[in-house]
């Protein structure tokens, strides 16, 4: 089947473009879910803001840890002015959840040492600040596929259990298929039910028991949307097996690197 007809008959994933501001917010509240902490913010600055896609990115700037210093960009028509010198400590988050009427974002932090990010909201307390940025863009991906596949770490499993909770309440009549490359019982303890969709655990960094359990997965020739994420260079093996040995038509395939082994 070409590609032309494949296109013709599902729908292709869509970009929209966000107006990017910073907005200064502060901590509501704070709970621990499994192995993160889920940090509700709230603030004036909230007003308008938008996320259209599950695994849309937020920039979160922090203070430095020693001095409390809170080195910040600037924006502008042609994006984020970096100041020179000192660059602002920032991390990329996904928005879990944000409600408009309430006015609040959630954002869900995975518990690790050693994390700039994770250290902050270990000592989060209400009433601390939070800037944010974005989201900048966001990739729609349409809910209707047939067959869909998300393949992840620890890292995005809140984008996974956005996109899981989406599919719940839409009551999307499709085969989902789910490979989580981390801990089983937190994962579990973290992500909401995992009914009606096949769940497979993995190794966690183990990119070679990834690819096998790919090779196993019946792919159809249509229909499908594949997403995977996590470590930049074992995201990249596996988009190209799926390109290259699998021949998945990269209009329908998301590969995102949320971290960087270093």
């Amino acid at each position: 089947m070409s590609a032309e007809t494949f296109i013709q008959n599902w729908p292709l994933p869509t970009r929209k473009k966000n107006q990017l501001r910073l907005r200064q917010l502060r901590v509501l509240h704070k709970t621990q879910i499994g192995s993160f902490y889920r940090i509700c913010l709230t603030g004036d600055d909230l007003q308008g803001f938008l996320s259209h896609s599950f695994d849309d990115h937020i920039k979160l700037f922090f203070p430095d840890a020693e001095n409390g210093e809170l080195v910040l960009p600037e924006t502008g028509d042609q994006g984020v002015i970096w100041p020179e010198g000192k660059r602002p400590q920032a991390r990329d988050y996904t928005p879990l959840a944000w409600d408009a009427a309430a006015n609040t974002l959630t954002i869900d932090f995975f518990i690790h040492p050693g994390g700039l990010a994770s250290g902050w909201a270990e000592k989060a307390q209400p009433g601390d600040p939070l800037v944010i940025g974005g989201p900048r863009g966001s990739f729609c991906m349409p809910l209707e596929y047939a067959f869909q596949l998300y393949l992840c770490d620890e890292s995005s499993l809140p984008a996974l259990g956005r996109r899981l909770a989406e599919i719940a309440a839409a009551r999307v009549e499709a085969e989902i298929h789910v490979m989580i490359m981390a801990d089983e019982a937190q994962s579990r303890a973290y992500l909401p039910s995992l009914t009606g969709v096949n769940c497979h655990f993995l190794p966690a960094g183990d990119v070679d028991a990834a690819q096998r359990a790919l090779q196993q997965l019946a792919i159809p020739q249509q229909g499908y949307f594949l997403w995977l994420t996590g470590e930049g260079d074992r995201v990249k093996t596996l988009i190209d097996y799926l390109t290259g040995e699998r021949q998945i038509n990269e209009n329908y395939l998301r590969g995102v690197a949320y971290w960087h082994q270093k």
